[in-house]
């Protein structure tokens, strides 16, 4: 079941200045339940641990969710999960935005869950129910790119991954749209190969994303663009 998607990740941002990131990387879908655990010297391309998601205690990824999910009145009963997320590099990872699609035991969509973290190690999850159009909307409640205050509204369309990624999310603020962020990707199977083949061309995938999110951030700053200040982050109820 697990799938590699070999991707782009694009943020326009349109106000207050017009500026554009690029970057390309590749992303994991995989069961929590089962996530995948390559051998030998591919276990340093690909481990999936419960402590880098939800929060740093001690559990199972499926677990942490399920707790989540139980804290907003929302059980599975075991029904399937899929999980798209940067998985560890040589020990570190770094994941800006963890989605989860969540199924009842007939297989129908129950909700999908957005864990979003940002720089400053810290973390928050949205539980969404997108509508037919797969796209869901919530209110912004986290501080993410330093030069956007914690205001305004998500609308985020979110279908299941298949042969094809195609993610968009963007934020309304007053009336305007001054960020937009869209993935998109080709399915390829996990297999040794091809992790071999996207680790190479990608070398320190996570390394980079968080670089690049930096990066950019400077060049920003440069351009004259105000840091908002960063309000404290209350914990979330079920976050452990």
């Amino acid at each position: 079941m697990p799938a590699l998607y070999p991707c782009t990740i694009t943020h326009v941002r349109t106000a207050p200045v017009r500026h554009r990131l690029r970057h390309r990387t590749y992303l994991w879908l995989i069961d929590p339940d089962h996530p995948p655990r390559p051998r030998g010297p591919f276990g340093m391309l690909a481990r999936f641990e419960g402590r880098d998601h939800f929060g740093p205690s001690a559990g199972t990824l499926r677990a942490k969710l399920d707790a989540f999910l139980a804290s907003r009145g929302v059980d599975l009963d075991g029904g399937r999960v899929l999980m798209l997320a940067h998985a560890r590099v040589l020990g570190f990872v770094f994941n800006p935005l963890t989605l989860y699609w969540c199924h009842r035991p007939d297989g129908t969509l129950s909700c999908v869950v957005a864990e979003v973290h940002n720089t400053y190690g810290e973390r928050h999850c949205y539980l969404l129910h997108p509508g037919e159009d797969q796209v869901a909307e919530v209110h912004k409640e986290f501080y993410v790119s330093p030069f956007f205050p914690v205001d305004g509204s998500y609308r985020m369309r979110l279908p299941e991954p298949g042969a094809a990624l195609d993610l968009t999310i963007r934020l309304d603020r007053s009336g305007e749209r001054p960020f937009v962020a869209r993935v998109t990707g080709e399915r390829r199977p996990a297999s040794r190969s091809h992790l071999a083949r996207l680790a190479v061309r990608h070398p320190l995938s996570t390394i980079a994303v968080a670089l690049a999110i930096r990066v950019h951030g400077i060049r920003l700053f440069l351009r004259g663009l105000p840091i908002r200040s960063r309000p404290a982050h209350p914990p979330q109820e079920g976050m452990r």
